[in-house]
């Protein structure tokens, strides 16, 4: 195993999910890998689950639209909406899941994604905020912390590439 910081905190009194992880590869190579469609669609699903995106627009008042699809084709859609972008370093966006026609289900969760470099190991930090405590639970009873964590491991893995 690797000395990179891996850490994931659920804070029920403020129903915020915290994860910071390092990965031994340039900021500006993470920050892609996090807001490039033709990256995304390559490790943000936990195997064998994959990511299919419909449309991205990442700017700020844009949007991803985007499919986790199961090994036998069942799609989970889910949006994105970017409601801010600091090149490089921060973006925030309100997620949601939603059908196959874009109507979201709310409530959903607002994410809050600071990259800082140091030394050639940039640390992406994520801050989940849930609309609601329940959500939250949901959330973490549905296996977040199991499935973000193969996640994260996919984005590890193409970053080595």
């Amino acid at each position: 195993m690797n000395n990179l910081l891996f850490d994931f905190t659920v804070d029920k009194s403020t129903r915020s999910v915290s994860i910071n992880r390092e990965f031994a590869a340039g900021q500006s190579l993470v920050w892609d890998a996090f807001t490039k469609q033709e990256l995304l669609d390559q490790w943000w699903a936990p195997k064998p689950f994959i990511s299919r995106t419909k449309s991205m627009d990442f700017k700020v008042g844009g949007r991803r639209f985007y499919a986790m699809v199961s090994p036998e084709g069942q799609e989970n859609w889910q949006i994105q909406d970017y409601t801010s972008i600091s090149p490089k370093t921060n973006f925030k966006f309100l997620s949601v899941f939603a059908d196959k026609d874009e109507t979201p289900h709310l409530p959903g969760s607002n994410w809050d994604l600071n990259f800082s470099e140091q030394n050639g190991i940039t640390k992406v930090s994520i801050v989940i905020y849930n609309e609601s405590l329940e959500r939250m639970e949901r959330m973490i009873e549905m296996g977040f912390k199991e499935g973000f964590t193969m996640t994260l491991n996919e984005l590890e893995a193409l970053l080595k590439k």
